[in-house]
């Protein structure tokens, strides 16, 4: 398994508006040049994407008191870097060589925001990082 490109960076925020704020105010964006709020249940987080050049950053927000992105605000009130985001060929073979290797590797592969599988490892296994895995889009 090797990762591909950097798909995107994760940034959790309190409040996904406030935050388009920040990037049309501070970096010149466009609304065009931000997707609609989307909602993921079975995960509890609404996101949006930030359209750049040569990547994307997803604005994650909670979605209910039990969402995983509510206990990390809790210890970051303004937000921050969540996770990190390369794909790879194949979710099940990376997931495999992962775990082979002895990474941990949060859960099975699930449908992630870009409407294909992702995985998470753990960041202690990854230099104190969240990475997350997803399948290139090219498969679907």
């Amino acid at each position: 398994m090797k990762i591909g490109r950097l798909n995107h960076i994760g940034i959790a925020v309190p409040s996904i508006v406030a935050a388009w704020k920040t990037y049309k105010n501070l970096y010149g964006l466009a609304q065009s040049d931000i997707t609609p709020i989307g909602e993921m249940p079975s995960q509890g987080v609404r996101f949006s994407f930030i359209n750049l050049e040569n990547s994307q950053i997803e604005l994650i927000e909670p979605l209910g008191d039990n969402s995983p992105i509510s206990k990390f605000l809790v210890k970051n009130p303004n937000g921050g870097q969540h996770h990190v985001c390369f794909e790879v060929a194949d979710i099940y073979s990376a997931r495999d060589d992962l775990v082979a290797k002895g990474a941990t590797v949060l859960g099975e592969p699930r449908i992630g925001a870009h409407g294909t599988l992702v995985i998470f490892v753990h960041p202690k296994d990854t230099n104190g990082v969240l990475i997350e895995l997803m399948e290139t889009l090219e498969r679907h």
